[in-house]
């Protein structure tokens, strides 16, 4: 469970030798730098504006301001000419990825207005006001040969939208990867014996993310059923029915023992302050906890949907991958291939357990399975679709050398038919067709496990591994 805030730092720089020579110039910047501040805080409202930066006494001092203030992402506005030496501290003492902002006031100087000036000092004055591009070159020297990563975006002030969504991308990025850092992954029971691809590191989920990994038994989810009440299990049943289109044949026990079992969950996530979580249970004639496994689906459907993502098959790297597509706001459904449609240039993609509600095209089914294949008992399970129109897939991949990476692909969810067996299944169109799609995904090496949200959302999915220091690599 996430309680952290995410905090932007905001600087400006200039040189204060202008600010004499040249009336009226520093006020005109610092107006500039309110203009960005007022549009970055609309995106995120946990801004920390330390103003125009001009000497290096006080690049120190901010440096240490944002080490203080423990911002998570710095804006470096480059306003007019300045010294590398009144930035390098800032970033050095902050140690947080930053991001230089050249941006110009206008679409371009009024040459004609501008040459009409008749001072020579005036006309310098103007133009300092529009060389926000001059010292950026300096910048980026000092950064590269001092080993500090930087990110660019240059635009203007005003009516320049793809110069603010690339802004808001970064934010974005940023606040997931804090999510991320403080996320707590619950592991529950163990992997499915012989999935090699799924097996994982957990040391390196710590390198790569950060956040919490806690260690759960079975038998602790199984032994909080037996404390829920008959009123506890009459109102999860209300709100099953709230939630989803409970199918007739769905019986009264089945739906007691799922109940029961979601009330458990909601306290075992409680009580280790859980984000995400990864589960499996084998089954070796342990009635209690097999009863429990195989109760689990609809309570699992419900935290995901509420921002507490489940993958089954103890597949880690894919409840990284879900809780990424959560924060996002795109959702992050368990997913895997299902079948390929020749016929109509789709995939077919879905996965047995827990899907992600909030993202479905109408209601989730929940219908009663007398088989969980591959897997132990009979129970409810639940039917759905995601929404149709543009998603992402991600998947957390491990490298041959132990390193993750972020592979991710746009297409379309589309209407058509799907399998009605249970099971989350959804139609996915891809620019590159299906048969290019399968081949170019599976080369990278994922595991068959991945993350589908909603939306297109690649462009911060990168921004996300540049701030990570993770590889990321788009197939389309």
């Amino acid at each position: 469970m996430n309680n952290n805030t995410f905090k932007i730092g905001l600087f400006g720089i200039g040189l204060d030798t202008y600010w004499d020579q040249f009336e009226g110039l520093e006020a005109r910047l610092k107006g500039y730098l309110s203009i960005v501040e007022d549009k970055i805080s609309a995106i995120h409202a946990d801004v920390l504006n330390l103003g125009l930066i001009d000497t290096t006494d006080k690049a120190f001092e901010a440096g240490d301001r944002f080490r203080a203030e423990k911002v998570d992402l710095i804006f470096l506005y480059v306003s007019t000419y300045a010294l590398s030496s009144t930035v390098l501290p800032i970033v050095q003492r902050a140690k947080v990825p930053v991001i230089i902002l050249n941006i110009s006031p206008e679409p371009a100087i009024d040459y004609e207005k501008f040459n009409q000036l008749d001072d020579r000092v005036k006309m310098t004055g103007e133009w300092l006001a529009y060389c926000s591009a001059c010292p950026v070159p300096e910048i980026a020297n000092v950064f590269n040969r001092t080993g500090i990563k930087f990110y660019q975006i240059t635009g203007m002030l005003h009516d320049d939208q793809e110069c603010w969504n690339e802004v808001a991308q970064w934010i974005e990025a940023g606040r997931v990867a804090s999510i991320m850092s403080y996320n707590r992954l619950g592991c529950m029971g163990h992997y499915y014996s012989g999935m090699l691809d799924i097996y994982t590191d957990k040391t390196q989920q710590y390198a790569h993310f950060g956040g919490h990994i806690e260690l759960l038994e079975v038998d602790e989810l199984a032994a909080l059923r037996k404390t829920i009440s008959e009123t506890e299990i009459n109102e999860r049943i209300e709100h099953f029915r709230n939630q989803f289109d409970v199918e007739s044949d769905c019986s009264t026990e089945a739906l007691i023992a799922a109940a029961k079992t979601s009330v458990a969950l909601d306290q075992l996530v409680d009580k280790y302050k859980l984000g995400s979580m990864a589960y499996y249970y084998k089954g070796t004639g342990n009635q209690e906890n097999e009863d429990t496994i195989s109760s689990i689906i609809l309570g699992n459907s419900l935290l995901t949907a509420r921002g507490i993502p489940v993958a089954g098959e103890y597949e880690i790297k894919n409840a990284q991958a879900m809780k990424i597509m959560d924060s996002f706001g795109a959702g992050g459904s368990f997913t895997e291939y299902y079948a390929m449609d020749f016929k109509n240039d789709v995939v077919l993609m879905g996965h047995d357990g827990p899907g992600h509600i909030a993202i479905a095209e109408g209601k989730t089914k929940v219908k009663p399975l007398k088989v969980y294949h591959g897997k132990v008992g009979s129970g409810l399970s639940v039917e759905m679709s995601v929404k149709n129109g543009p998603v992402t897939l991600l998947s957390v991949a491990e490298t041959k050398d132990g390193k993750l990476m972020l592979l991710v692909a746009e297409g379309e969810s589309v209407s058509g038919p799907i399998l009605q067996i249970g099971n989350t299944n959804s139609r996915y169109k891809f620019s590159i067709g299906a048969r290019k799609f399968v081949n170019e995904w599976n080369s990278n090496g994922p595991a068959h496990h991945c993350a589908v949200g909603i939306g297109h959302i690649a462009d911060k999915i990168e921004k996300l591994g540049a701030l990570l220091n993770m590889q990321v690599v788009k197939v389309c």
